[in-house]
Protein backbone atom coordinates (compact mmCIF):
# COMPACT_ATOMS: atom_id res chain seq x y z
CA UNK A 1 0.00 0.00 0.00
CA UNK A 2 2.80 2.51 1.09
CA UNK A 3 6.38 1.87 -0.69
CA UNK A 4 9.34 4.48 0.20
CA UNK A 5 11.74 3.41 -1.85
CA UNK A 6 13.23 7.33 -1.94
CA UNK A 7 12.64 9.42 0.69
CA UNK A 8 14.04 12.65 -1.03
CA UNK A 9 12.45 13.73 -3.93
CA UNK A 10 13.23 17.46 -4.14
CA UNK A 11 9.37 17.98 -5.60
CA UNK A 12 8.73 20.23 -2.20
CA UNK A 13 11.84 22.60 -3.02
CA UNK A 14 9.07 24.89 -4.04
CA UNK A 15 7.17 25.21 -0.94
CA UNK A 16 4.71 22.64 -1.98
CA UNK A 17 3.82 19.28 -1.07
CA UNK A 18 1.51 16.31 -2.52
CA UNK A 19 -1.73 15.41 -0.76
CA UNK A 20 -2.26 11.52 -1.40
CA UNK A 21 -4.23 12.29 -4.10
CA UNK A 22 -1.25 13.82 -6.16
CA UNK A 23 -2.96 17.34 -5.83
CA UNK A 24 -0.18 19.65 -5.08
CA UNK A 25 -0.98 22.20 -2.05
CA UNK A 26 1.35 25.10 -0.25
CA UNK A 27 2.89 23.44 2.56
CA UNK A 28 1.48 25.85 5.08
CA UNK A 29 -2.02 24.67 3.80
CA UNK A 30 -4.59 24.40 6.74
CA UNK A 31 -5.19 20.88 5.38
CA UNK A 32 -1.18 20.02 5.51
CA UNK A 33 -0.93 22.00 8.64
CA UNK A 34 -4.22 19.60 10.42
CA UNK A 35 -2.40 16.19 9.52
CA UNK A 36 1.27 17.76 10.10
CA UNK A 37 -0.29 18.44 14.01
CA UNK A 38 -1.77 15.13 14.23
CA UNK A 39 1.98 13.90 13.17
CA UNK A 40 3.19 15.87 16.00
CA UNK A 41 0.53 14.75 18.64
CA UNK A 42 1.51 10.89 17.21
CA UNK A 43 5.61 11.64 17.95
CA UNK A 44 4.93 13.42 21.36
CA UNK A 45 2.99 9.96 22.07
CA UNK A 46 5.99 8.12 21.00
CA UNK A 47 7.67 9.91 23.80
CA UNK A 48 5.42 8.90 26.33
CA UNK A 49 5.94 5.15 25.36
CA UNK A 50 9.04 5.19 26.10
CA UNK A 51 7.94 5.47 30.06
CA UNK A 52 5.10 3.06 29.78
CA UNK A 53 6.92 -0.24 30.30
CA UNK A 54 5.47 -0.67 33.53
CA UNK A 55 1.63 0.22 32.41
CA UNK A 56 1.30 -2.51 29.44
CA UNK A 57 -1.99 -1.89 29.15
CA UNK A 58 -1.26 2.17 29.00
CA UNK A 59 1.49 1.32 26.33
CA UNK A 60 -1.10 -1.09 24.12
CA UNK A 61 -4.04 1.25 24.74
CA UNK A 62 -1.14 4.29 23.10
CA UNK A 63 0.26 1.85 20.22
CA UNK A 64 -3.41 1.59 19.17
CA UNK A 65 -3.90 5.24 19.11
CA UNK A 66 -0.68 5.70 17.19
CA UNK A 67 -2.02 3.48 14.48
CA UNK A 68 -5.56 5.39 14.05
CA UNK A 69 -3.50 8.70 13.89
CA UNK A 70 -2.27 6.84 10.19
CA UNK A 71 -5.99 6.63 9.58
CA UNK A 72 -7.33 9.79 10.86
CA UNK A 73 -4.19 11.33 8.29
CA UNK A 74 -5.03 9.01 5.61
CA UNK A 75 -8.68 10.69 5.38
CA UNK A 76 -6.96 14.64 5.58
CA UNK A 77 -4.31 13.76 2.67
CA UNK A 78 -7.06 11.70 0.50
CA UNK A 79 -9.98 13.85 0.97
CA UNK A 80 -12.70 12.04 -0.36
CA UNK A 81 -10.70 9.44 -2.27
CA UNK A 82 -8.31 7.14 0.06
CA UNK A 83 -9.06 2.84 0.03
CA UNK A 84 -7.12 0.59 2.57
CA UNK A 85 -6.18 -2.57 1.93
CA UNK A 86 -9.74 -3.97 1.82
CA UNK A 87 -10.67 -1.57 -0.60
CA UNK A 88 -12.92 0.05 1.71
CA UNK A 89 -12.44 4.42 2.32
CA UNK A 90 -9.38 4.58 4.50
CA UNK A 91 -10.42 6.92 7.22
CA UNK A 92 -11.15 6.43 11.23
CA UNK A 93 -14.26 4.94 11.88
CA UNK A 94 -17.11 5.15 14.20
CA UNK A 95 -15.75 1.75 15.85
CA UNK A 96 -12.72 3.85 16.69
CA UNK A 97 -14.33 6.57 18.25
CA UNK A 98 -16.38 4.07 20.40
CA UNK A 99 -13.43 2.14 21.04
CA UNK A 100 -11.27 5.39 22.38
CA UNK A 101 -14.36 6.50 24.72
CA UNK A 102 -14.52 2.81 26.38
CA UNK A 103 -10.59 3.36 27.05
CA UNK A 104 -11.57 6.70 28.50
CA UNK A 105 -14.00 5.19 30.55
CA UNK A 106 -11.87 2.10 31.49
CA UNK A 107 -8.73 4.53 33.09
CA UNK A 108 -11.17 6.97 34.56
CA UNK A 109 -13.02 4.58 36.63
CA UNK A 110 -9.63 4.13 38.67
CA UNK A 111 -8.85 7.99 39.24
CA UNK A 112 -9.41 9.85 42.54
CA UNK A 113 -11.93 12.67 42.08
CA UNK A 114 -10.66 15.74 40.37
CA UNK A 115 -10.90 18.94 43.01
CA UNK A 116 -9.23 21.68 40.66
CA UNK A 117 -7.77 22.04 37.42
CA UNK A 118 -4.41 19.85 36.37
CA UNK A 119 -1.24 21.74 35.92
CA UNK A 120 1.06 19.25 33.52
CA UNK A 121 3.58 17.46 35.21
CA UNK A 122 3.82 15.05 38.32
CA UNK A 123 5.47 12.17 36.37
CA UNK A 124 7.79 12.23 32.81
CA UNK A 125 4.65 10.06 31.27
CA UNK A 126 1.81 12.00 32.66
CA UNK A 127 3.61 15.50 31.54
CA UNK A 128 4.20 13.79 28.21
CA UNK A 129 0.75 13.28 27.84
CA UNK A 130 -0.28 16.57 28.71
CA UNK A 131 2.13 17.78 26.06
CA UNK A 132 0.27 14.90 23.36
CA UNK A 133 -2.90 16.57 24.64
CA UNK A 134 -2.05 19.67 23.63
CA UNK A 135 -1.05 19.25 20.28
CA UNK A 136 -3.89 16.97 19.80
CA UNK A 137 -5.92 20.10 20.35
CA UNK A 138 -4.06 22.41 17.92
CA UNK A 139 -4.88 19.78 15.40
CA UNK A 140 -8.61 19.69 16.90
CA UNK A 141 -9.00 23.68 16.08
CA UNK A 142 -7.25 22.92 12.61
CA UNK A 143 -9.39 20.35 11.28
CA UNK A 144 -12.74 22.09 12.84
CA UNK A 145 -11.50 24.99 10.82
CA UNK A 146 -11.05 22.91 7.65
CA UNK A 147 -14.05 21.09 7.97
CA UNK A 148 -15.82 24.76 7.67
CA UNK A 149 -13.95 25.94 4.78
CA UNK A 150 -15.31 25.70 1.43
CA UNK A 151 -14.76 23.67 -0.98
CA UNK A 152 -13.12 21.39 1.65
CA UNK A 153 -14.11 17.94 2.92
CA UNK A 154 -13.34 16.61 6.44
CA UNK A 155 -14.71 12.22 7.19
CA UNK A 156 -17.40 12.74 9.51
CA UNK A 157 -15.44 10.86 11.95
CA UNK A 158 -12.05 12.36 12.02
CA UNK A 159 -13.20 15.68 14.39
CA UNK A 160 -15.14 13.36 16.72
CA UNK A 161 -11.59 10.88 16.95
CA UNK A 162 -9.72 13.65 17.89
CA UNK A 163 -11.61 15.29 20.30
CA UNK A 164 -12.23 12.36 21.98
CA UNK A 165 -8.27 11.62 21.64
CA UNK A 166 -7.59 14.63 23.63
CA UNK A 167 -10.04 13.43 26.30
CA UNK A 168 -8.04 10.41 26.41
CA UNK A 169 -4.65 11.84 26.87
CA UNK A 170 -5.87 14.10 30.06
CA UNK A 171 -7.75 10.64 31.27
CA UNK A 172 -4.35 8.75 30.94
CA UNK A 173 -2.19 11.56 32.25
CA UNK A 174 -4.15 11.18 35.40
CA UNK A 175 -3.70 7.37 35.44
CA UNK A 176 0.08 7.89 34.84
CA UNK A 177 0.20 10.05 37.83
CA UNK A 178 -0.64 7.79 40.64
CA UNK A 179 -4.37 7.10 39.03
CA UNK A 180 -4.42 11.02 40.17
CA UNK A 181 -2.93 10.80 43.33
CA UNK A 182 0.06 12.55 42.28
CA UNK A 183 -1.54 15.45 40.11
CA UNK A 184 -0.44 18.84 40.55
CA UNK A 185 -3.20 20.77 41.10
CA UNK A 186 -3.83 24.42 40.04
CA UNK A 187 -4.33 26.53 43.10
CA UNK A 188 -6.24 29.72 42.07
CA UNK A 189 -4.41 32.82 42.76
CA UNK A 190 -1.74 31.44 45.12
CA UNK A 191 0.86 33.39 43.55
CA UNK A 192 -0.84 36.85 44.35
Amino acid sequence: MVVLNKIYTRTGDDGSTALGTGERRKKYDLRIAAYGTLDEANAAIGIVRLHTADDPALDAALAHIQNDLFDVGADLTMPGKGRGPDGARLTVTNTQVTWLESEIDRLNAELTPLRSFVLPGGSAPAAYLHLARTVCRRAERLIAELKDKPGESVGEEVLKYVNRLSDFLFVASRHANGKGARDVLWQPGRNR
